[in-house]
């Protein structure tokens, strides 16, 4: 029996979030031998994974949990400490824009995205689309769907890990940075100049010379 639907409905939307990411991960093997750096070839990316991962299955596995085990039977770290229909409803909806956005960014990634790091691999640098205004819409998209998680199940746990997820991509964000600059030079130099990393800028799109 459903006891939340907006917490089935968030756990829906995640699930397809990565189970597309592992299938574009798969395909890209398929066509390349590269499964787009799954498990990293540098060692502080591999490290990372260790605790990325298990809050990837808890931010899940958390929600389909509360949507079906009746409040009082939930331990106290998975209890909702406060709960609004209204609030509730708003954030699936963002989960679900978040998830038609991220679809796009893939898209527009095409063959240069990577779900790591390799410092030997030197990739396309994509600066149109969102990427015109921002350098991260991936990560800046996933990290709105964090902050959807917590006010739509606010208990300690998503307290705790979505906080700890959003840090994750604000280092791998800035240690890509540092990767993009080796290989691409002067050129990912201006393009940072011109774009926010998690929020725009400006309106003006980028425009490579």
């Amino acid at each position: 029996m459903v006891h939340s639907f907006p917490d089935l409905l968030a756990g829906v939307i995640i699930t397809a979030y990565w189970a597309r990411a592992m299938r574009l991960a798969w395909k890209m093997r398929q066509q390349t031998g590269n499964a787009a750096n799954f498990t990293p070839a540098e060692d502080i990316g591999r490290k990372i994974r260790i605790l990325w991962r298990p809050l990837v299955v808890i931010w899940i596995a958390h929600l389909f949990v509360n949507a079906f085990k009746p409040e009082p039977k939930l331990p106290f770290i998975l209890h909702p400490l406060a709960y609004h229909p209204i609030v509730s409803w708003v954030c699936v909806f963002i989960l679900a824009a978040g998830l038609a956005a991220t679809l796009l960014c893939w898209r527009r990634m095409g063959k240069s995205w990577r779900m790591g790091i390799n410092p030997n691999e030197k990739t396309q640098l994509i600066v149109s689309g969102p990427y015109a205004y921002i350098r991260h819409p991936i990560y800046a998209i996933q990290s709105l769907m964090l902050l959807a998680s917590m006010g739509l199940l606010v208990s300690p746990l998503m307290l705790v890990a979505c906080p700890l997820m959003i840090a994750f991509l604000q280092w791998e964000a800035r240690r890509e940075e540092k990767y993009l600059a080796v290989h691409h030079g002067q050129g990912y130099v201006d393009y940072c100049r011109h774009t926010g990393g998690f929020v725009p800028r400006s309106f003006r799109a980028y425009r490579n010379a």
